[in-house]
């Protein structure tokens, strides 16, 4: 069995890295990828959450159904749902060029969207730290 508060840091922790690429990123305009590695980052967090409630495996990319599965046992999540299917949306067209027809991710994504995503995740990571400390799990 794993440890839960240890896998919950160490996916909360991978989290944190993922945004903190994302925020260089913007400041050099690869703004697909900052959409894509927000929607990374924002799903990490909230796996994290569910290993801090001890799930053993937490699959699924979905953030708008990690939140349904979070929410009983986290209300506070509820005001995340807008924000999660907002980055939801960045999961695959961000990185394939089929996903936009007549279009490629990289210029298809404006800074606005980026600057959101950003805004998005830093949110969603946020209200996860609160909760993780609530159950005494130490995170930065």
């Amino acid at each position: 069995m794993k440890d839960s508060p240890g896998e919950a840091r160490r996916w909360f922790d991978e989290a944190g890295s993922d945004l903190a690429f994302a925020r260089i990123g913007h400041r050099e305009g690869f703004h697909s990828k900052v959409c894509f590695l927000c929607q990374q980052a924002a799903e990490k967090a909230l796996k994290a959450l569910a290993y801090g409630d001890g799930e053993r495996y937490v699959t699924g990319h979905s953030l708008q159904d990690l939140v349904d599965r979070l929410v009983s046992r986290h209300p506070s999540l509820e005001s995340l749902r807008d924000l999660c299917r907002l980055l939801d949306q960045y999961y695959v067209p961000t990185r394939y060029p089929n996903a936009l027809p007549g279009g490629v991710p990289h210029r298809s994504y404006t800074e606005g969207q980026a600057r959101e995503a950003i805004s998005g995740c830093e949110q969603v990571m946020l209200a996860v730290r609160d909760e993780l400390r609530r159950m005494h799990i130490a995170v930065e």
